[in-house]
């Protein structure tokens, strides 16, 4: 695959010229020790796959792996602080105990990118436990529209030859369409002014899609999911991946009419928080402050609506991969990095943190909030089995309970 360059009024575009010589890449912050905890993919360390990996893989590795142990310790020095946001200046890319190897680091992760997209079958299979890890510390930018496009095979789908004629077509949902296109990314400059390029090339993918999928139509939040593509790739290519993320990623359930998939969601959160923060859970109850009224967003947008899209951006390469796994994580680590702080409030104050507080606390460190999130205790198989079935219970019961009442 030829890496071409992103689109220029993307997040974070470098000119070309100085792209190789500055990579923007900022080494994760998940330990070894929080990556191998994950039941489903335990990351790996620097002897884990080594019959596969060439010395210079292995040299990149413990590197990842001595940034990881320093950002480990900095952020359990963090944590004793209770949360405070006057330590979200002590990133990984600040402390001087890491500044001196970090443009080498860089250097070395950007050389190995290349290799990854140009090797992607043989990454995917004999190195999956490094590429997982090497995702979780964050894809550098310029390589993001090629590599979402790897990790969702989105790159040769026969519907792409369907998008031109498509647009020729009128949908039905036009309207609603072009009434949100411009409260999507309404600060960004890509987006801004109404006869702006990234709002025509948004109404255009979201058109498309209602017209594929009329079932699903468009829903209001998958704007936001698109927005971030377009700032990476050209519209065919995010008409592909959106595609994509909505046949495998659990998406289309989420944005169905019914949004029941929704309503898993937050069933299956909800679980998570009483047996991990009974404490914050009682205090939510004794306020009315219900799980809908905050993570619905969480799941609908996966975190582009609460934070910045550099950080937004990180959770969202991890999604790629991991799918909605991460969304749990990182919503049960905010939660835990902020309940000393939410149980002294009240329904108004709690509202008013999420908006306020909450977004801006890993602005300076995503990192910490990816090792937070993969320290965060997570069981795949009582989510998917145990937690699916009571739920539809519960939902068959409910509908029982109407059809008598009519």
């Amino acid at each position: 695959f030829q890496v071409r360059p992103r689109n220029p009024c993307g997040l974070g575009a470098l000119p070309a010229s100085a792209a190789m010589a500055s990579p923007a890449v900022s080494p994760d912050s998940s330990s070894h020790e929080a990556l191998s905890s994950v039941n489903s993919a335990p990351a790996c360390s620097p002897t884990s796959d080594s019959e596969n990996l060439s010395p210079d893989e292995l040299e990149l590795l413990a590197k990842l792996e001595e940034q990881n142990r320093l950002l480990e310790a900095d952020s359990k020095s963090m944590r004793s602080m209770n949360g405070s946001r006057r330590n979200s200046g002590s990133s990984l890319v600040s402390s001087s105990s890491a500044s001196s190897n970090l443009s080498h680091l860089e250097e070395d992760t950007w050389i190995l990118w290349g290799r990854i997209v140009n090797e992607w079958d043989e990454w995917r299979k004999k190195k999956e436990k490094l590429l997982k890890e090497l995702i979780r510390k964050g894809i550098p930018h310029h390589f993001r529209a090629i590599v979402w496009q790897l990790l969702c095979s989105a790159t040769d789908m026969p519907v792409k030859n369907q998008y031109s004629e498509l647009l020729k077509m009128s949908s039905p949902c036009e309207k609603l369409i072009r009434r949100d296109i411009a409260r999507t990314y309404p600060e960004h400059e890509f987006f801004k002014g109404q006869d702006s390029l990234g709002q025509e090339v948004l109404f255009n993918v979201m058109k498309a899609y209602s017209l594929v999928d009329r079932e699903v139509g468009y829903c209001q939040g998958s704007a936001f999911i698109v927005g971030l593509l377009l700032m990476q790739m050209p519209e065919e290519e995010a008409f592909c991946v959106f595609v994509r993320l909505m046949q495998e990623y659990r998406l289309r359930e989420l944005f169905k009419p019914s949004m029941a998939e929704l309503g898993l969601c937050i069933y299956q959160f909800e679980y998570m928080l009483q047996e991990q923060l009974p404490e914050l859970n009682i205090h939510f109850r004794s306020q009315s402050f219900l799980t809908s009224m905050y993570a619905s967003s969480w799941f609908l947008t996966l975190f582009l609506t609460t934070f910045p899209l550099p950080v937004a951006t990180r959770v969202f390469d991890i999604f790629m991969y991991e799918g909605l796994e991460i969304v749990f994580r990182v919503g049960m680590a905010l939660l835990q990095f902020n309940q000393a702080e939410l149980v002294q409030l009240d329904m108004e104050g709690m509202s008013q943190y999420f908006q306020k507080v909450i977004p801006h606390q890993f602005d300076s460190c995503p990192d910490k909030l990816i090792l937070k999130a993969f320290q965060v205790k997570y069981n795949p198989k009582k989510m998917k089995s145990r937690l699916e079935k009571e739920y539809a219970a519960i939902k068959n019961k409910e509908m029982e309970e109407q059809i008598e009442i009519k």
